[in-house]
Order: structure tokens, then sequence, then C-alpha cells
């Protein structure tokens, strides 16, 4: 005898070969993609930062490692691996990537497999109770049993379906460039503070030195005093001098502070973890060379923000025809196969064997314009992916220009601030040698003692900048990832 699973096959070939040639035959509905076209002139800033006298420029993946500073390295390899930033966005990227899953199965079929057994008593007062109920040996307790499966699959006849795919793949790929961007932002802001503790740290350094002169000074000023050589105003005018030195030391602990609570969230620690291992004042590392011998076009392709904003627009785009598929109808193909019977000997059998197939269009005919306004919606959205890409390439070409002048120009203004500190270091103590000979007040030392203060402050807060400002550029570079 032919097993029944046979002539069920043999009666859905026919259905299973209409939606095959449905789909081979459908066509997806909606704007093809075509991504924007960008021309951009070359940085105008490009030459001065490739004039610099620097070191060489470090692979830009890794461009922390051109500082040669170890403890930077370190500080890096802790914030790539442990920053909660980049855990969240990798979840997100988790997120997308099911989400794109789940648009993929769509356009497959769903097998759904639910055996099932049931006790039953059927009420003598209903429809069919009542007509049998005089039956002689009617028996009104039975049970069924019921082992089936059941498919269900929506033919993507006009490729609604396909766009929406489309749309959560592209909104995958932009998360995953997203999270690259996290990188790159973590891996940069690491360095930023890292190199404002130092900078810090220098200029604490540079107030305590001045602090010990200033007592030194006072310590002379009350010697004299004591001789009757110096009078009260130039007492009190040196201990004004070593108070104004000592009131800068709180304002430059409050900010080294802060940077190494920003340092160790940045690491995913508890403020305070790692402050013990940077509590060693370092200099400042050499600057390394940018490299920006890029083309603007080039940056764009390398900048995670730029691929996302991109990768954004083209799922919008997607996202129109998705819309656009509900104009049309749709068809559904459902069919059941399994075995039911109301004994359990004979549930495997012929004839217990059932099947059903059947197939349904829906077609949404009115709907007071609601597919109009989702339609609406979707293409606004997708002028204003369209913007936001173009701003975003705007402020990366921005980004650049602004990070190489201001590296440029900062470091001109250390080479200034460098001569300055040692002219005002020669003029201080040639101050202090003419006040102890009685040839000039002791406002004159006071006078250069400050100047000498400023300008050592602002020399190191300079250093700090200068390095600050390489990070920004190889930030803005799109630097920090393997493309």
């Amino acid at each position: 005898m032919r097993h029944p699973f046979h002539s069920a096959a043999n009666q859905a070939k026919p259905l299973l070969a209409l939606a095959v040639a449905l789909m081979v035959s459908a066509c997806a509905i909606g704007p093809d993609y075509k991504a924007p076209e960008t021309h951009f002139d070359p940085f105008h800033s490009a030459a001065t930062v490739n004039a610099r006298q620097a070191m060489a420029a470090p692979p830009l993946d890794a461009w922390w490692e051109g500082f040669h500073d170890p403890e930077l390295t370190r500080i890096e390899q802790g914030v790539l691996s442990q920053n909660l930033d980049l855990a969240a966005a990798m979840a997100r990227v988790r997120q997308a990537r099911g989400a794109a899953e789940a648009a993929t199965a769509r356009l497959l079929p769903t097998l759904d497999f639910a055996p099932q057994a049931s006790a039953n008593r059927l009420s003598k007062e209903g429809l069919i109770g009542h007509v049998v109920r005089e039956v002689p040996n009617f028996n009104r307790d039975y049970r069924t049993y019921d082992v089936s499966g059941a498919a269900s699959w929506e033919i993507d006849l006009f490729g609604g379906l396909r766009r929406g795919q489309e749309a959560a793949r592209d909104e995958a790929e932009a998360a995953q460039v997203e999270r690259v961007g996290v990188r790159i932002s973590v891996a940069a802001d690491a360095a930023d503070a890292y190199f404002q503790i130092r900078g810090n740290q220098a200029r604490l350094n540079v107030a305590e030195r001045q602090i010990d002169v200033d007592v030194h000074l006072l310590d002379l000023v009350r010697q004299r005093r004591a001789r009757g050589i110096s009078n009260e105003r130039e007492l009190a005018q040196a201990e004004a001098l070593l108070q104004a030195a000592r009131q800068t030391v709180p304002l430059i602990r409050i900010a080294l502070e802060a940077q190494l609570n920003r340092l160790d969230v940045l690491i995913g620690a508890q403020p305070g973890t790692y402050a013990t291992e940077l509590a060693t004042p370092s200099g400042i590392p050499g600057i390394p060379a940018i490299g920006s011998a890029d083309k603007p076009l080039d940056v764009l392709r390398r900048r995670p923000d730029v691929i996302a904003a991109e990768r954004r627009l083209a799922a919008s785009n997607a996202r129109i025809g998705e819309v656009l598929g509900d104009y049309y109808p749709k068809l559904s193909l459902t069919g059941i196969l399994g075995f039911q019977s109301l004994s359990p000997n004979k549930l495997f059998t012929a004839p217990g064997f059932q099947a059903t197939g059947s197939g349904a269009i829906r077609w949404r005919i009115f709907d007071f314009g609601k597919i109009d306004a989702e339609v609406q919606q979707a293409r606004g959205a997708n002028a204003e992916a369209l913007a936001r890409y173009r701003l975003t390439v705007l402020h990366a070409a921005e980004d650049v220009e602004n990070a190489f002048t201001t590296l440029v120009q900062t470091e001109q203004r250390t080479g200034a601030l460098q001569i300055e500190v040692a002219s005002l270091t020669r003029a201080r103590d040639l101050s202090q040698q003419s006040f102890q000979a009685g040839v000039i007040p002791l406002t004159d030392v006071l006078d250069a003692d400050r100047q000498l203060l400023e300008s050592q402050d602002q020399l190191a807060l300079n250093r700090s900048n200068a390095a600050r400002a390489a990070v920004s550029s190889f930030r803005a570079l799109g630097g920090g990832w393997p493309t």
C-alpha cells in the first residue's frame, strides 16, 4: 500500500513549485540604493603638519605606540579590553545582528510541531449530543490523540520582506561600525586623560618648586628685615607672593584628580583604583609625525562615523521599499501533515493520516491613508538620513582641519614658551643677585619671579595640549582600528 506521506508530498509539489516560481520572479519594490557621491579638495592644513620636525609616523591602527610611552600603551590595552562603553556597543551589535537574522527568517517557512492528547465529555444538550443521546450504548466520554506538524510561509511576491531584510542588514553593519567608533573614542579619551595627568603633574612640580623659591625669598627678606635693611612693605610682598604660589596647588590637584578618576572609569574601574600606578610624575613624550598624506576621501572611508551614517542612509532607503510592499497583496501558504485518532493504537496508521493545504491572499484595499502616511514617514526618514550623512562628512573634514591647525600652532607656541622660560629664568636669577647686592628693590625680584612662574606653568600646560592635539589628529583621521 502506498504510504500516506508520499501522497501528501505529491499533492504539495505543484503548490511548492508555484511558490518557488513566484519567489524567483518577484521584484523588490522601492528605490534601489545608490551611495551619495562626495567630493573634497585636499586638507589645506596638511602641508603644515607634514612640515613638522617629528618622529616617524606610527601605524594608524595603533597610533599610541608612536609616543613610545610604555605607560600609555599599558593604559590603552586596559581600556580596549575593559571599557564599559565598548561592552555596551558590542551588545548593541548583537541586538542588530539578531534583528537582521530575524528579518532573514521571515523570508523562510515556519514549521510548528504540536502533538497533543485530550480527554473529552460530550454534552447531551449540545448539538451533537442532543442528536445521538438516544443511540444505544452511546458513550459520552472519549479521548483524542493528535500528532501533526503545521508549516506556514508568506511568499514575498513584491520584495517588501527582502527590503526589510536589506534594511536590517544595513543597520547591523552600522552598529558594527559604530562599535569601532566607540573604540576610537575611548582610546583617544584615555590618551587625552593621560596627557592631562602628566601635564598637571608637571604644573604641580613647577608650583612646588616655585613655593620653595618663595619660601627661600621670604626667609631672606626676614633676615634683611631683622638687620634693618628691608622694610615691612617688602616683607608683606614676599609673604603675598608665597601665598599666591601656594593657592595654585589646590586647583592643579583638583584637575589632576578629575583626570585620574576619568581614566579609571574609562578602564572600567572604580575611581581611585589606578591612581597609585600613575603617582610618579613622568615627562610628556615626544609627539610623532601625523600620517596626513591620505586624501580626504581615504579619511572619510576610514572614519566609522561616516561609514555608519552611510549605512543608516542605505537602511532608510530600504525601509521605503518595505513600507511600499503594503500596497500590494500578500500570499500565504499553510500546510498540515499528521495523524489523529481516538485510540493510540490506531494513531500512526493510514486511516489516521490527515493532511491539509491552503493558500490565502491578503490585500489591504482601504485603510484611510495609513500606508500613505507610513510611506511619507519612510521617505522623510531617508531625507533626514541623507542630510545627516552629508553633515557627518563635513564635520569629519572640520575635525581634521581643526586638529591639524591646533597641533601645529600649539607646538609653535611651545617653542616660543621654551625660549621665554629660559630668558625669564636668567632674568629672575640676575634680579635676585641684584637685590641681594642692594641694587634693585624687592618689587623687581617679585615681578621677575611671578613672570617666570606663569611662563613655566604655561609651558607645562602647552606641552600637554600639544600631545592632546596630536591625539585629536589621530582621532580625526579615523585611527585606532585596523581597516
